[in-house]
């Protein structure tokens, strides 16, 4: 039902821009000046068309649920469940839901099919109001724009505002969106304070969240030292650092100097094409090829390897960032000006002497920059880790052993019946916080990096 409603919202757009270009087309043809050109007139339609109604198309999809829902509640029998009771209120909506959708487990009470038959009336009456406001909206907006098109309308600045409006409003909701996710990490870090002491979670070597799920289970108290995570995290992202910035610099260095144009063009895609594999399959190529090909040559050396371990996953997220760190130090090397490669060539230089001592370094800043942010991809990796690195939290700088990761653990503790308000659902929200924090310094230096050390040519 969603797909009906842009749609319509296109068509009308559309209408609008043909609508007002061919008008405005005629009356310049009739020998009057226009002040903007007809595709600006066009353009003006469309985008007066199409940000009042996608917005109120938006609005319409957002509160549509909630009020429905809170309809269908209303108009339920007042023995359907105990007065405050949002659990049970909860459950039932969902079973009204869920017959709605066609869903029918068992023999449901008549009452909860009257529902789930209202539901359904009130979402199909809902969609056509929706098809009829953007119909009905869309062909006055049209008709207002028709009749208001003059030779001296200032189109083109009537569409440089709304356009401008738009760019806006995408960046007061990109910030607003940041303020909402690191608002609710502060204040779920916050509670999570309230119950673990901040000493204990910075400063404590033992990552045990063993919290009672029942009163009357027995289990240990519980230990949320986050530093045997950190570390952890750091082995792998070093590990993958090791194998990904030589092989992403060299590969950069020759592709930008030394390859022939052949095969530069094909082998750029295909580094491009390791960046969009995703990585649940370099998780299944770590656990199936990697991980056993480490143990059996750690077997012939007489080392012991885990079958999980942080060089297993390491190497495979080394493999993973190689595309990124080769893209960001071609563009900076290409980024240094021709005149400075021709003066080095001009003097003397060979082909090697001028990319490591002229191109090279003048580059530096958007190579280290570059970096820095596979640092900060490498730590905020997930899936690699989960299949490859181990879920046990083990204060060790050996990667052969296997070890546990921030983002790991976020995932581990996030899954199961624990309480949301307990400490070992509260610490994922902390763990979360410090990831956020060490990524962001992260970013912050790779900027101060290159604001430090830019180059401005002429």
């Amino acid at each position: 039902m969603t797909t009906l409603p842009f749609a319509l919202l296109l068509l009308g757009a559309t209408l609008a821009y043909f609508i007002n270009r061919r008008a405005a087309v005629l009356l310049r043809s009739g020998g009057a000046n226009l002040h903007s050109s007809p595709g600006y007139h066009g353009l003006f339609a469309g985008l007066a068309v199409v940000i009042p109604v996608l917005a109120i198309t938006l609005l319409w999809m957002f509160l549509d649920g909630p009020v429905i829902d809170r309809l269908i509640m209303v108009g339920l029998p007042t023995d359907a469940f105990e007065a405050g009771d949002e659990g049970a209120a909860s459950l039932v909506l969902t079973e009204i839901q869920s017959l709605a959708g066609g869903r029918v487990f068992g023999d449901p009470e008549p009452w909860k099919q009257d529902a789930a038959d209202q539901l359904n009336a009130l979402r199909a009456a809902s969609g056509n109001l929706l098809i009829a406001a953007i119909a009905i909206i869309s062909l006055a907006i049209l008709g207002l724009r028709r009749a208001r098109l003059r030779p001296g309308l200032r189109a083109r600045q009537g569409s440089e505002r709304l356009i401008h409006g738009l760019m806006v409003f995408c960046s007061v909701v990109a910030i607003l969106t940041t303020i909402g996710i690191v608002s609710a990490l502060l204040f779920e870090t916050i509670k999570f304070l309230n119950k673990v002491p901040l000493t204990e979670f910075l400063f404590g070597l033992n990552w045990e969240p063993q919290i009672p799920i029942r009163e009357d289970q027995v289990a240990a108290s519980g230990a949320f030292g986050w530093i045997p995570v950190l570390v952890g995290t750091l082995v792998v992202t070093v590990v993958a650092l090791t194998v990904a910035v030589p092989t992403g610099l060299f590969a950069a260095v020759y592709l930008n100097e030394f390859a022939h144009q052949r095969f530069r063009a094909l082998a750029k895609p295909a580094l491009e094409i390791l960046a969009g594999v995703p990585t649940v399959v370099y998780g299944f190529f770590a656990i199936l090829v990697i991980a056993p090909a480490l143990r059996s040559f750690g077997a012939s050396l007489g080392l012991d390897v885990a079958p999980n371990s942080a060089l297993a996953a390491g190497v495979v997220m080394g493999v993973m960032l190689i595309p990124f760190i080769t893209s960001f130090a071609d563009d900076a090397i290409t980024a240094v000006p021709q005149s400075l490669r021709d003066g080095a060539l001009a003097l003397g230089s060979t082909r090697g002497e001028t990319m490591t001592k002229v191109l090279f370094p003048a580059a530096i800043p958007g190579i280290v920059g570059g970096v820095l942010l596979a640092v900060s991809r490498a730590i905020g990796e997930t899936m690699i880790v989960v299949m490859a690195a181990g879920l046990i939290a083990r204060l060790t700088l050996n990667p052969l052993d296997s070890v546990t990761t921030v983002t790991v653990q976020i995932v581990t503790l996030l899954i199961g019946d624990t309480a949301f308000d307990n400490p070992k659902t509260l610490a994922a929200f902390a763990l979360g916080m410090m990831l956020f924090l060490v990524t962001l310094g992260i970013n912050i230096l790779a900027l101060r990096i290159v604001h430090k050390y830019r180059e401005a040519y002429d």
